[in-house]
């Protein structure tokens, strides 16, 4: 396994995956499985580990998440033709349960954007809110990333701290490299910050940075700046990261076609998209009923009593 975490997995994934990959195979899998040598492992063995794993406390999600990573090292196995085949194939899994999303109303956004603007993170806020970026997104933003003209600005890193360290990594996944149009008023607010740029730090060319310069700890930002922030508005308690959801639901409920949001999500499908957000899917299915029934009846020449009745 570790052979395989070295070799094979360190050099396809971000380092924050690796760290989390490593984690994982020392709390967990190292504890049931390490002792086992690897053309003794059967499907009985496995199976056993994730019910102990579930006698623990651990959750469905992380011990789906565990086989997911023994499952990878297996089928790695096969290949490097020291397995005559995966033992973690056909297993049975803890169903997961789907996490609700908690997202805020158009007028809850509206009443958080008027007091966040005249905050000092506020622009941060409203950016997350209009594009739909992650935070280790749009923390990682530089002034080069942004197209004026265009009105456009890139996606093409995070920043993450990995080890006690903050680092610069590649996004999410590929599809994450993205352009995303910016609405005009937070263009303009852009504008105005990088007129008022000062100093030539070592970040100095990063969009966002603290009073001294430095880069923004996204923990620290969440729970010191946008959760007091929102109490104070006397709001529903959401994540950071919710306010890339609450971009998502607004604009399916605004009418954006899917396929614009998943694009400007990073999305690799559409569908992924609108199954993640299918709780806004019966307000438009309501919404474009009405709308179908007042096309077709301003064409019909019966009266809609008497064409009920009938």
């Amino acid at each position: 396994m570790g052979h395989w975490l070295e070799q094979a997995a360190k050099p396809k994934v971000r380092a924050k995956t690796y760290k989390s990959y490593k984690d994982m195979l020392t709390r967990h899998l190292s504890k049931i499985l390490g002792d086992k040598k690897l053309y003794d492992l059967s499907q009985t063995e496995i199976q056993s580990a994730y019910q102990q794993l579930g006698a623990q406390g651990l959750s469905a999600r992380t011990i789906r998440y565990t086989h997911m990573i023994l499952h990878s090292a297996l089928r790695q196995a096969v290949r490097w033709r020291v397995l005559p085949a995966d033992p973690s194939d056909g297993l049975q899994l803890p169903r997961q349960p789907k996490s609700e999303i908690r997202v805020w109303t158009m007028p809850q956004a509206q009443a958080f954007l008027n007091k966040a603007l005249v905050s000092e993170y506020g622009l941060i806020f409203a950016l997350g809110m209009t594009t739909g970026m992650r935070p280790s997104e749009y923390l990682a933003l530089f002034w080069k990333d942004i197209d004026w003209e265009r009105g456009t600005v890139s996606i093409v890193r995070t920043l993450q701290k990995i080890g006690g360290r903050w680092i610069f990594a590649e996004t999410k996944r590929a599809r994450s490299r993205r352009i995303v149009k910016l609405q005009s008023w937070i263009l303009q607010m852009l504008k105005k910050k990088a007129a008022e740029k000062q100093g030539t730090g070592e970040f100095s060319e990063m969009i966002f940075t603290t009073a001294r310069g430095k880069r923004i700890n996204e923990h620290y930002l969440a729970k010191s700046k946008f959760k007091p922030l929102a109490y104070s508005c006397g709001l529903p308690e959401i994540r950071l990261y919710d306010l890339r959801h609450t971009a998502a639901t607004l604009a399916l409920s605004m009418g954006i076609p899917p396929k614009v949001i998943s694009e400007q999500l990073g999305h690799s499908k559409a569908a992924f998209t609108l199954d993640t957000y299918a709780h806004v899917l019966p307000h438009m299915q309501d919404e474009a009923a009405a709308k179908m029934e007042a096309a077709i009846l301003s064409g019909l020449s019966l009266p809609l009593t008497s064409t009920v009745s009938s």
